[in-house]
């Protein structure tokens, strides 16, 4: 006897999916916001100053009347990514669906900064490539583990010696440094002021944006 069930073929999904109505060309958001919309990747250990440096970048880009945003890795993992653990799949799907986030901000014309440890060289290719090698520009936040480890900001170096956290990036698990970022500030010896201001020079001399205030660097 026949068991066929006449079951009709599965079609994948994305055969579903259809862009009816194309989008707006980003150039005409862009010239309405008197800005252009790109992605500065900040890299580096923890405690390198990632989130505080890319909290005080947006408030002085915002005070200077411009649009930015900040991807912060904590937040993201408590919330849009708190599905992933820690593995090697997970920390890659980790990155790309920051990239693909920051990519959508970019294409808003906003300036977005995001702050993640993005350990691996590949990670970070993957996310140039995602996102668009015009606009994405990797800053490297080159601070030694000892100096990271003296601030201890969250009290992760301090867990990670007493082995509550098995697979700490700088201490038992790799970070490969960049080896060309687009910048890199040594933030052992730049105060956050320092840092803040070459990167929204930086960024005004790529054509990003037009500061309004130019003051000399601190």
């Amino acid at each position: 006897m026949s068991t066929s069930t006449n079951q009709p073929e599965r079609t994948p999904p994305e055969r579903h999916i259809f862009n009816q109505v194309a989008p707006m060309d980003r150039s005409v958001r862009e010239t309405a916001m008197n800005q252009r919309g790109c992605v500065l990747w900040l890299t580096g250990l923890s405690g390198s100053g990632k989130s505080t440096i890319s909290r005080a970048l947006e408030m002085s880009l915002v005070a200077d009347g411009h649009v930015a945003f900040v991807l912060d890795g904590d937040e993201i993992r408590s919330g849009l990514n708190k599905d992933l653990g820690f593995s090697p799949q997970d920390r890659q799907e980790n990155i790309r669906r920051i990239s693909e986030i920051a990519k959508l901000f970019a294409d808003c014309g906003v300036i977005c900064i995001t702050a993640f440890i993005s350990p691996l060289k590949a990670h970070r290719k993957m996310a140039r490539e995602l996102i668009g090698n015009d606009r994405f520009f990797e800053v490297f936040l080159d601070a030694d583990v000892s100096v990271c480890e003296r601030r201890d900001p969250k009290g992760l170096y301090r867990k990670a010696r007493a082995g509550k956290i098995p697979e700490f990036t700088g201490l038992t698990s790799g970070y490969e440094p960049p080896e060309n970022p687009d910048i890199c500030i040594d933030t052992a010896s730049s105060t956050i002021e320092q840092s803040v201001w070459h990167l929204a020079h930086y960024i005004a001399s790529k054509g990003f944006i037009t500061l309004r205030v130019s003051d000399p660097e601190p």
